[in-house]
Formats: C-alpha cells, sequence, structure tokens
C-alpha cells in the first residue's frame, strides 16, 4: 500500500534489539544463562483493511519483576498485505532460568508512517514468559492472539533459539609438539611454552592461551590442551592467531625464541603438512643472511567439542518435573489462628502459598502436562489419626498429581481443613520419594526439583543426610525454604555450599540443596511480588548449572525425548 513510506515508517521507530531484560531488573546483577534470538510468525489475523489485507507489525512489551508496568522492547518491520506474516526482525533478549520473565506481543496494522501505534489498527495481543517459550516442544510456543472480544484473531507462533556465540558453546582440543628450538639456557637446552593470541580489528592482540612449560629439551611435547573457539577467533575462522614460543626463566624474564602465525580454519586441517610451522625469530632473521628459523611447532591432533547447554536440554525435550513437600507439623500454630504460618487469610496468601507460587509458577512453564505431585508431612490423618511424613495432599496416594501450581494450592489448603497438623519434622521420607521416581529415570528426559517449605528445626537430620547423599547421584535437586522465626543452623549445613554433605564416610556427588529462609525475602514496603521474585530467583539459580553437572558425570550428550513417569496421568 505505501511503498517506500514504509521504510521510514521502520526507521522512525527504531529497533531497540540490544536492551534486554535484564536491563529492567531493579535489583539484580543476574548474570544471564545465555541469550536466545525470538522469532515471529502469525496466522489468519484479522483483516483490517477494505481494499486489502492488513499490514502488520509486531511489538515487544517486557514487563519490570516487581511491579505492573510494561514497557516496550522492540518492533519486527512492517509487512504489506499479508494476514500471515513471518518477521525476519529478529529480538533479542537475555534468558534467565530463575526469573519470571513476563512478555507481551501486541499487533497492529499500519496505516501510516507514524510511530505512534495509536494512529494505528490493533489486531490483538499474546501474553506468555519467556520461561514459556523456551519450555514449548522444540522451544516453539503457537497460541491464539486474543484481545478483540467477539472476534477470531488468529494465531501467534514464537520460536526461541540459543544464540551460540554468547555461550562458549564449542572447544576446541589440541596437542603441539616441537622440534629443534633454539638452545636459550646456558647450563641446559631450554624450557619452552606457548602463547596463543588471537587479533583485533585494531591489528592490536589479545592473549587467550599458554601452555605449560616443558623443561630442559629442544623437543617439547605439550600436553593437550582445551580452549573455547570464541577466545581463538570470536567466530572469525580466518582470523590470525599468533603463536609465540618462549624460554622460560624463574625470574619471569622468559626469553623470546620465535613466532608463527595461523588461523582457525588452517588448524582445524588438523594434522597435516599444512600444520608444520617454521618458527621465526625476526631480529635473527634480520641480522643472519644464513638464517633458516628456530625451530619447528608441529599440530599433533584438533578435535572440536561441542558443550551442550541447559536450553540443548530444554529444547531436546527434557521435562522438568516439580514436586511440593508441605511442613504440617504443629509448631506452625493452629491454622485457625492469625498467628499460625498456616493461617489461611482471605485477603492474603500466607507465608506457605507465597513460596510455592512464586517458584512452582517458573517451573511450572518447563513441565509439559503441569501435573505436580503434592506432598504433606508431619500431620495425623484421618479417620485413624496415624503420623504420616509423607502423604498426597489431595487425599490421593495412588496419584498425587494436581492440576497447575493453583490446583496444588486448592489441596493444600483443603488438607488443613482436614488432617491435623503433628510432628516431628522428618524430610528422609520425601526426599526418598521423589528419588524413587528420579532413580527410574537417568537418561536426561526428565529432572526432579524438590521444593521442602517446613517451619522448624529438622528431626531426622542423619537419616536426611543419607538420603542427599544417595540423591545427588540421581537426576534431582532439593529446594528448601524455611518459614517462621526458628533458627535454621541444621539447613544451612544441608545446603553444602561450605562443606560437602557426608553421610557415614560418603560424600554427595554433587552439591544439589539449595535453603533460603522465608524471612530474609519480607518487604517491608509490602511489596510481595518483588520478594517472592527475589526469592524464586534466589532458589532457582544454581537448577541449571546443577543439572548440568549431574549430565556431565553421568557423560550423556544429548536431551531425550521420550518421557515415562512419575506414576501414571
Amino acid at each position: 500500500m505505501f511503498g517506500p513510506d514504509k521504510l521510514g515508517f521502520e526507521m522512525d521507530f527504531g529497533f531497540r534489539n540490544t536492551a534486554s531484560i535484564g536491563d529492567f531488573n531493579p535489583f539484580s546483577a543476574s548474570i544471564p544463562a545465555t541469550k536466545v534470538e525470538l522469532t515471529v510468525s502469525c496466522r489468519n489475523l484479522l483483516d483490517r483493511d477494505t481494499f486489502s489485507k492488513s499490514d502488520p507489525i509486531c511489538v515487544l512489551y517486557t514487563q519490570g519483576i516487581g511491579n505492573k508496568e510494561w514497557r516496550e522492547y522492540g518492533r519486527t518491520e512492517v509487512i504489506d498485505n499479508t494476514l500471515n506474516p513471518d518477521f525476519v526482525r529478529k529480538f533479542i533478549m537475555d534468558y534467565f532460568f530463575e526469573e519470571r520473565q513476563n512478555l507481551r506481543f501486541d499487533l497492529y496494522d499500519v496505516d501510516s508512517k507514524s510511530p505512534n501505534l495509536a494512529k494505528h489498527d490493533f489486531l490483538g495481543q499474546m501474553f506468555c514468559t519467556l520461561g514459556e517459550i523456551v519450555g514449548s516442544q522444540a522451544s516453539r510456543l503457537e497460541k491464539n492472539v486474543t484481545g478483540i472480544p467477539g472476534k477470531n484473531c488468529g494465531t501467534i507462533i514464537v520460536s526461541a533459539e540459543e544464540l551460540n556465540n554468547c555461550r562458549d558453546v564449542e572447544s576446541v582440543l589440541m596437542q603441539l609438539c616441537a622440534n629443534k628450538l633454539d638452545k636459550k639456557d646456558f647450563f641446559g637446552k631450554s624450557d619452552p611454552f606457548l602463547v596463543f593470541y588471537r587479533s583485533n580489528e585494531d591489528g592490536s592482540f589479545t592473549i587467550c592461551h599458554k601452555t605449560e612449560v616443558v623443561k630442559n629439551t629442544l623437543n617439547p611435547v605439550w600436553q593437550a590442551f582445551k580452549v573455547p573457539v570464541r577466545a581463538l577467533c570470536n567466530g572469525d575462522f580466518d582470523r590470525t592467531i599468533k603463536v609465540e614460543v618462549y624460554d622460560w626463566d624463574r625470574d619471569g624474564s622468559h626469553d623470546f625464541i620465535g613466532e608463527f602465525t595461523t588461523s582457525y580454519r588452517e588448524l582445524s586441517r588438523g594434522q597435516s603438512q599444512f600444520n608444520v610451522y617454521e618458527v621465526i625469530n625476526p631480529k635473527k632473521k634480520g641480522k643472519k643472511k644464513k638464517y633458516l628459523n628456530s625451530g619447528t611447532v608441529t599440530l599433533l591432533s584438533f578435535l572440536v567439542e561441542t558443550e551442550v547447554s541447559f536450553l540443548d536440554y530444554i529444547k531436546g525435550g527434557t521435562q522438568i518435573n516439580f514436586t511440593v513437600a508441605i511442613d504440617f507439623t504443629a509448631s506452625n500454630g493452629n491454622p485457625a489462628q492469625p498467628t499460625s504460618l498456616h493461617y489461611m487469610n482471605p485477603y492474603q496468601l500466607n507465608a506457605y502459598g507465597m513460596a510455592l507460587k512464586a517458584v512452582g509458577e517458573i517451573i511450572q512453564d518447563y513441565d509439559s502436562d503441569k501435573m505436580f505431585p503434592a506432598l504433606g508431612f508431619g500431620a495425623k490423618l484421618p479417620p485413624d489419626g496415624r503420623v504420616c511424613h509423607e502423604f498426597a495432599l489431595n487425599g490421593n496416594p495412588q496419584n498425587p498429581y494436581c492440576n497447575g501450581i493453583e490446583g496444588v494450592m486448592e489441596a493444600y489448603y483443603r488438607s488443613l481443613k482436614s488432617v491435623q497438623l503433628y510432628g516431628p519434622t522428618n524430610f528422609a521420607p520425601v526426599i526418598n520419594h521423589v528419588a524413587r521416581y528420579a532413580a527410574s529415570i537417568k537418561d536426561g528426559s526428565q529432572y526432579f526439583i524438590l521444593l521442602i517449605i517446613t517451619d522448624g528445626v529438622i528431626s531426622d537430620m542423619a537419616q536426611t543426610k543419607e538420603a542427599i547423599v544417595n540423591a545427588s547421584k540421581l537426576p534431582m535437586s532439593i529446594i528448601i525454604v524455611g518459614v517462621g522465626p526458628a533458627e535454621f543452623d541444621a539447613m544451612i549445613e544441608l545446603d553444602g555450599d561450605e562443606v560437602r554433605v557426608s553421610s557415614r564416610g560418603r560424600y554427595a556427588e554433587r552439591d544439589i540443596v539449595q535453603f533460603v529462609p522465608f524471612r530474609d525475602y519480607i518487604d517491608r514496603s509490602g511489596n510481595h511480588i518483588l520478594s517472592m521474585a527475589r526469592l524464586a530467583k534466589d532458589v532457582l539459580a544454581e537448577i541449571p548449572d546443577q543439572f548440568l553437572l549431574y549430565m556431565r558425570l553421568r557423560n550423556q550428550n544429548s536431551g531425550k525425548l521420550n518421557r515415562s513417569g512419575y506414576g501414571a496421568h
């Protein structure tokens, strides 16, 4: 319709794709797990033009943590005369597993080159989280466009792709040797080592690796070493790599033997006649007419290794299974009294509800069926009053699943009305409960997260340590949130950040426990949304690394799609 004017429209809009959700985080000094690129397509959008089809644009908004304000993040280009646009312009965002990153995609039919959206026809919108996109099958989320009552507004498809150049996705394992290097030491031979530099656009060089020193030899063989591809060439395979050869001296005044240059592309040929390099000392070459070289360096091996990321596994189909276990011991106080930690205030969630909602709403994006087992411990159950440390909140031990986080909340409130709070505070039964399921699925297709919310001093410390040591070999992590005023010294011990948890002489294979006291997140200003976002962020931040460490220890290199279950559902 508007032809060249549309270009002016795009220029006026200005695409702020260098921003990130992290920029809008009012409290965070988080390091993003990675960057993702979002691609947007739509199908069967509303037709708002009389004589042709709509000219759609997509506008992305993000929501700051702790407030409801939506801020514009960026805009795609305008595509003329289509109801099925495939937008070329991408949105590049920082991705944080541990944060709920709310997104809103608004669609407009562009009627002029004005950057003011109010001057264009609204086609509808879609709300989601970045985790919801990443956690969808193949990281591709398709949802209905809504926002115009009584109208079928079509669908929007958002795909997420992890940007490889933002992480050390590939590393190179290489080994080199040298032959007939110059003798530099008066009483011996030389103690040679190599220094690798990558060239910069301005002609300068940045150091990227230094080998070990091989003592007293002119024919050293250095150990194989691993270096990220990004460090070697920053993605440019033809960029010059300079290698300097030195003779090591104890006082740090290392003697220069010579240098040579190569590139990633040349090195990637592997062991061949192309990867035997003459070591040249420019000063010697300038002084001596018969100078040939100061020795040679030969590439013995060159192997590219791909580092698999957390998002690679999620995209490959790995599911995060979330189980919650709630403390029903008598020390919480009578749920009918306002002083109780389990008090059911009709106007506000109690501490248990807030912690459960904060963590659960993030994790649920990574579980396709949104069915979560919910357990309780430390209560007397009807009808016979037996004490149980592992009961289903929904009353069905054969099928303890609740539908979504709201279903878990409902089951929790129903249990408060039917069970009698008692004791003691035992963790081992619920840890072993989840561990039984985790033990049956070790192929990387599922990872289990147990959230324990408790008010008290633990009663079965020895058994819990034993359970944690056993679970550290399994695909699971444990989050403990301590509510109320109790001292939680024992929980800090279980956290294992300082000293690895041990039991009967055996140490945990991984640190799988993260503990936080709820009271540290009570915002005196009353901003519970911000407080709970901080809580979720702190308890979930370690999960991706805990998962990757499990996979590395198990030497598994790909996420699998098969999903067998935590019971039948």
